[in-house]
């Protein structure tokens, strides 16, 4: 038994000896070009490179362009928002907020909030009349007709208005663009089809 296992590691040793050297020989690198200019690699990656000089050898439409600086710690995150601002206030801070007047009642609350395309608030939707929401209807008043005071211990908002519960009822109400299409879309069960004859007479 034990001549048998020796005689089989022999004989994979034997094969591995015999094909190695093609193997070898098929990566072997080739000799340096005496007349290539030779650079050191940094011996640190994060290390700083060398500036890239022009060639002015070349006219000016052959030489090549430096490839862009790989984005550092500093530069990959520029632009992004890391954390809220002290004079930041999150859109849904806003919702559902009351809204009070000059005497400290409670006029509505801020159903939505009305944005530029390119931001900025324009406007606060603010609920008024009806109970618990029913007979309720939305009122967009302008932002500059609101004061926004919040609280440096907990981050609360008081938000405050020189229009009065009576103002904002006698309002007109606020339509979205869905309300809008919504009035001007057809009755369910309305035919919209034209009558009439194309025929000659």
């Amino acid at each position: 038994m034990t001549s048998k296992l020796l005689t089989t590691v022999a004989a994979g040793a034997l094969f591995a000896t015999a094909f190695a050297p093609a193997a070898f020989s098929q990566t072997a690198p080739k000799p340096a070009d005496p007349a290539a200019p030779t650079q050191a690699a940094p011996a640190d990656p994060a290390a700083p490179k060398p500036p890239v000089t022009p060639d002015v050898t070349k006219p000016a439409g052959d030489a090549a362009q430096a490839p862009a600086p790989a984005p550092t710690a500093d530069t990959a995150q520029a632009g992004y928002l890391t954390e809220q601002a002290a004079d930041q206030i999150s859109a849904n801070t806003y919702i559902g907020q009351s809204v009070y007047n000059g005497k400290n009642e409670s006029i509505g609350s801020i159903n939505d909030l009305i944005l530029k395309k390119d931001g900025g608030i324009v406007a606060a939707i603010v609920g008024v009349g009806g109970f618990l929401g029913i007979g309720e209807k939305d009122v967009a008043v302008p932002m500059e007709k609101i004061t926004v005071a919040q609280n440096t211990q907990d981050g609360s908002l008081k938000l405050t208005t020189s229009e009065t519960a009576e103002s904002l009822k006698a309002a007109p109400e606020f339509k979205t663009l869905a309300m809008q299409a919504a009035e001007k879309a057809p009755a369910p069960g309305t035919d919209t089809t034209a009558t009439g004859s194309t025929t000659a007479k």
